[in-house]
């Protein structure tokens, strides 16, 4: 395999491709004149000359992704201060990057040129800046390069720093190496080979002869072997000495200079004459080559591939063997791309043979430059940009297609994949980047509009999609990005007007029909940012932050993602619309619910084709025909800028039920490995009515696995009347034996139910913790049978008559195989329905909690009283081994004759109220003098300190320690259903306050504990220098930051470009200090908050370049 040989981070570039001319044959060398001395005075010059470079791609960008990655360079300009080194290195898009000397002296450097086709770019740096160290440049001579010519490769391998290689050069005329289908690779040029062995972080590295020049650069290698590919100089003197130039020594500034560089979009390969005489070149054409080339001239240049609508497009095809360029015989790369650099909007002649035919045709030379990107547009963390000559000529599409290089999240939802080409867009034809955001300038938030686009790997088929646009702020305003070769830095504006939609401050409702899930883009409709918001709503405030993806945890088999790390894909087809959105209408002042069964009339408007598959099904059970009304299936998206509480997908889906449904509010209960964080997009699709409209979460609780999420029964239009909530049936609980009825959704929406019989209705759960610490319910039984559909399929159990005992919910854990090897698997079990139902009583009877606003009428939300302490049961008859009384396990068996267990404490949540009283193994006995033997005696004796106005919130526990009884009064804590409601964005890291699930691994820094880092993003400040997450950051620059309102007032102080301490304790308690420097211009600092005033998430701006602080 061949590999990029440059940084530790492009080992993905490698494939499995196989070389068609491997064979290698020894020449005859010559005796080497050079001595040990002068390899050793040779490697004393250029050693000092030669730099480690640090480079974080910023955005992903035409072949190359978002990341951190170290590579070489060395200086071939030290007055002018000019750093040598490969194109991927340089990266074709934003890019910050630092030169390490080696005498460690760091020095930011700034990309000056990278060449659209070959792999060499240049680097700038001011030499004032270096004070310390003596080093002389490194003079290129492409000219001393030959077969036999001992040689040293001197750079960064394997990431260290100095290392030097020898070997020696076997061949000047291989084959440009094939990297990537769909990345970079070189071609219509020549490379030098050698067994020299380099390895990653090596690209750049100066290929040098015993008296100190530079005869190569070093670029890739094979992994099969020890082969190395050098890049041969001759183009890269050419655009040195014109780079030169662009530094004016009056004022010491770089001006941007053009290289001239041209192409006629056509890729040629060198073939023996052997090749080209089967081709059908004549005998007398190959004596004219021959004679005309110089000695040893073993082949001619002929057609492998053309660009379609290029220059050569229907002139040239692949097989036709080049004769003439200009009158000249031309058999070597580098005579040809002399020619047409030289002639740059100027025809050129060719003469080719087809088969044995003489063909002359005149060509104009584009202007290579032309059809290289310098500009790209983000917009929800995608980045769009003209497809580049090189993605065209590796897909085989015209050049300047619209682009996608990496899908961010609102394309990620509709499904789109990176590289592909957006054909259509809400009904209007693409072909250019500004057809685009003239599209996207005309919509509002939430609307629903067609896209159509292709892909290389399916090319003859369009592909049509739904696309929605962001209805909260998960992510700036689009923005584009233009390329400033004098400053080597990508500016950034806004592209969209003022008054666009989408940037509107005023949001209007739109209609309930059926056809407003299609938005025109003619329309001037402006649509509500979210359902349940008021009329005259003020929008948020747009900002100018960008964000890339971040790292993924790998997911099970119940959420589907799709994540850079590629281990597991998407089970969607991408033809499949996932994603929608219908908007209702909502009003401030809202009538009092009133259940819509209670208006018969209305349920008789409604055409009788709606009632159900079920109740249409001769087979169906009464069970089912009763509960697929109330069925809705979910499918939940994450924003990658909002992977938060240790989330580990972006994809979710799966089965919920109706539980509550008036004309104001609907409520549907669901498995938190469906639902796992508010900072979601919610889609639900009806069972009963076949409408697809947004839900947004409204409770998630902060113990037992269920969320709760609202919808609009106004956007079902005349389904309301046929969707309604199920009945409940909390009590009597189910037993062993019991029989139940498995009722849940296909993918399709078709009801699917089996007969069952509880084999253990108080099956206690023990999920270990994750390595990502994530949601694990704890403290709760669940309820097995013997039957099921597999682990993916959620839904409800029902009696016989459709009342509901249990949700059948899925549950997400971590199958840990080694110390560094695990898989995330998932498995369902009944959810009990009776703590689901006395949280929706106190939501609908008006809790004594935080008002959130939902439909439009704030409603009071239930809190929910705790013990943060994680139980787990034992048997009576290993308690008794501990040394537990008699008279003890008997009051356990009279109270409970079924489980005879005791709750033993696994261990207390770090920050609760009951940490430090209650210790491991302990058992807990009784509370209040009541024998306890099972969570929910627990969970009985919290809410009974909620019915006592009088209740200082502790339970006096009589608990069992080391063979002693004792009392203790234990304090409880009271949690909400929101979840986590800030996330704040600093240099790339997403920080939050720790989740219930890192507290419940009992640890919290003492320096502080509020600032954790959930994320990062690639290419940002913290993947370059390793602020990665699964720790706090608990001082800045030796200012404590306790707490976010803290963190916050800390990193304000802190300007662009300034290096920053940070110290941090990692989740096994391990302190760091590190510094990194921060970047404003590419990773400004913003926040994330949920309003439940107006029920948004609202972005703001905490601090960018050139941008107040707010």
């Amino acid at each position: 395999m061949e590999r990029l040989g440059s940084e530790g981070a492009l080992a993905g570039l490698e494939t499995s491709m196989k070389e068609d001319l491997c064979m290698e044959i020894d020449p005859p060398f010559k005796e080497s004149p050079a001595t040990a001395e002068d390899w050793r005075r040779a490697l004393n010059k250029v050693v000092p000359a030669v730099v480690v470079l640090r480079t974080n791609a910023c955005r992903a960008f035409d072949t190359e992704s978002a990341g951190a990655s170290y590579a070489t360079g060395f200086v071939v300009d030290k007055s002018r201060g000019i750093i040598l080194t490969n194109r991927h290195v340089v990266k074709p898009g934003p890019v910050v990057a630092e030169a390490m000397f080696v005498n460690r002296e760091e020095i930011p450097v700034y990309p000056i040129y990278r060449d659209p086709v070959h792999d060499f770019g240049f680097f700038r740096y001011d030499p004032s800046a270096i004070k310390f160290l003596t080093y002389e440049e490194i003079p290129l001579a492409p000219e001393a390069a030959c077969v036999g010519l001992e040689i040293r490769v001197v750079g960064n391998d394997s990431g260290e720093k100095v290392s030097i290689l020898a070997g020696t050069l076997a061949r000047l005329d291989r084959d440009a190496p094939q990297y990537k289908k769909d990345g970079y690779n070189d071609f219509n040029t020549f490379y030098m080979q050698a067994a020299s062995g380099t390895k990653g972080g090596s690209s750049g590295s100066p290929v040098i002869d015993w008296q100190g020049r530079a005869v190569a650069l070093n670029a890739g290698s094979k992994t099969s072997s020890a082969s190395a590919f050098f890049l041969p100089l001759e183009r890269v003197v050419r655009a040195f000495k014109l780079l030169q130039k662009g530094k004016d020594p009056v004022t010491n500034t770089w001006d941007a200079v053009t290289i001239p560089r041209g192409t006629l979009q056509v890729t040629f390969l060198h073939k023996g004459f052997d090749e080209t005489r089967r081709l059908g070149l004549r005998s007398e054409t190959e004596q004219l080559v021959r004679h005309a080339s110089p000695p040893g001239e073993t082949g001619m240049l002929v057609v492998d591939s053309v660009v379609p609508d290029g220059p050569a497009h229907k002139h040239l095809e692949p097989g036709d063997v080049l004769v003439r360029l200009n009158g000249e015989v031309s058999t070597q790369f580098l005579k040809m791309e002399t020619l047409l650099d030289d002639s740059v909007h100027h025809k050129v002649e060719l003469q080719i043979e087809r088969g044995g035919k003489p063909l002359t045709m005149d060509l104009t030379v584009q202007d290579l430059h032309s059809i290289t990107p310098d500009y790209f547009l983000e917009v929800s963390g995608a980045v769009i940009h003209p497809l580049s000559y090189q993605q065209a000529r590796n897909f085989r599409f015209q050049c300047g297609l619209v682009y996608v290089a990496e899908q961010g999240y609102m394309l990620f939802r509709a499904g789109v994949a990176r590289h592909s080409i957006i054909k259509k867009f809400a009904g209007e034809d693409i072909s250019r980047l500004e057809d685009f955001i003239s599209v996207m300038s005309k919509l509002s938030r939430g609307a629903r509009v067609p896209l159509e686009y292709i892909s290389y790997l399916d090319r003859h088929r369009r592909k049509s999609v739904l696309v929605t646009v962001d209805r909260h702020e998960w992510y700036a305003p689009p923005q584009i990005y233009t390329r400033n070769d004098s400053t080597g830095l990508w500016t950034v504006k806004p592209v969209l007007p003022l008054e666009a939609p989408l940037l509107s401050s005023r949001m209007s409702p739109i209609d309930h029909n059926l056809a407003s899930n299609i938005v025109s883009p003619c329309s001037t409709e402006v649509i509500m940012e979210q359902g349940h918001n008021c009329v005259g709503q003020e929008p948020m405030e747009g900002v100018t932050s960008m964000e890339t993806s971040c790292e993924h945890v790998d997911e099970g088999p119940h959420p589907l993602d799709e994540s850079d790390t590629g281990t597991k894909k998407r089970r969607v087809d991408e033809d499949l619309s996932v994603d929608g959105v219908l908007l209702p209408d909502c009003s401030l002042h809202e009538p009092r619910e009133e259940g819509l069964g209670e208006s018969v009339s209305e349920a008789e408007t409604v055409s009788r084709d709606y009632q159900g598959a079920a109740g249409a099904a001769a087979n169906a059970s009464v069970a089912e025909r009763v509960i697929e009304p109330t069925l809705v299936m979910f499918e939940v998206h994450v924003p990658s800028s909002c992977m938060i509480d240790g989330v580990h997908s972006q994809h979710f889906f799966g089965t919920g039920v109706i539980i509550y449904h008036s004309q104001t509010m609907g409520l549907v209960a669901v498995d938190k490995n469906t639902v796992a964080v508010s900072v979601s997009d919610v889609m639900l699709s009806f069972a009963a009515y076949p409408i697809e409209i947004p839900g947004e979460v409204v409770f998630l609780h902060p113990v037992h696995n269920f969320a709760l999420v609202a919808y609009d029964p106004s956007a079902l239009g005349i389904g309301a009347s046929v969707v309604r909530a199920a009945e409940l049936l909390p009590e009597p609980a189910l037993r062993r034996g019991d029989p139940v009825c498995l009722v849940g959704l296909s993918r399709s929406l078709q009801a699917t139910s089996r007969k069952s019989f509880v084999t253990n209705p108080c099956a206690a759960l023990n999920i270990g913790s994750a390595d990502c610490p994530r949601f694990r319910a704890t403290n709760m039984e669940v309820i097995e049978i013997d039957t099921d559909f597999g682990g993916a399929f959620s839904g409800v159990l029902t009696d016989e008559l459709g009342r509901v005992h249990a949700i059948w919910g899925s549950f997400s854990t971590q199958l840990k195989y080694s110390s560094s090897s695990s898989e995330d698997h998932q498995f369902v079990r009944g959810i009990p329905i009776y703590t689901i139902s006395s949280i929706l009583d106190k939501i609908i009877s008006g809790a004594e909690g935080p008002a959130l606003l939902i439909n439009g009428i704030k409603r009071p939300m239930p809190l929910v009283r705790i013990l943060e302490v994680e139980v787990y049961p034992t048997l009576l008859s290993k308690a008794r081994s501990f040394g537990l009384s008699d008279s003890w396990i008997q009051a356990l068996v009279k109270k409970d004759p079924i489980r005879r267990q005791v709750l033993r404490v696994k261990g207390c949540f770090s920050g609760s109220k009951a940490e430090n009283l209650l210790e491991q193994g302990d058992m807990v006995l009784a509370i209040n003098k009541v024998p306890v033997t099972c969570f929910g005696d627990i969970e009985d004796a919290c809410q009974g300190l909620d019915q006592c106005k009088d209740s200082d919130g502790k339970l006096n526990m009589t608990i069992f320690r080391q063979g002693r009884e004792m009392d203790l009064l234990v304090g409880t804590d009271v949690r909400d259903g929101n979840g986590t409601t800030r996330v704040i964005n600093w240099c790339g890291c997403i920080v939050q306050e720790p989740h219930s699930a890192v507290r419940a691994l009992g640890f919290l820094p003492e320096e502080g504990h509020g600032v954790y880092v959930a994320r990062w993003c690639h290419g940002s400040p913290v993947h370059r220098y390793g602020l990665y997450a699964l720790q706090w950051i608990v001082e800045v620059n030796g200012k404590p930051t306790p707490d976010l309102d803290a963190f916050v007032a800390v990193t304000k102080e802190i300007e662009h470009g300034e290096f920053v301490r940070v110290k941090t304790v990692h989740l096994n308690g391990k302190p760091r200090v590190l510094t990194l420097k921060q970047d404003l211009h590419y990773w400004p600092t913003w926040e994330l908050r949920f309003d439940p005033e107006m029920a948004v998430w609202s972005r703001r701006m905490i601090k960018a370049l050139d941008c107040e602080s707010q």
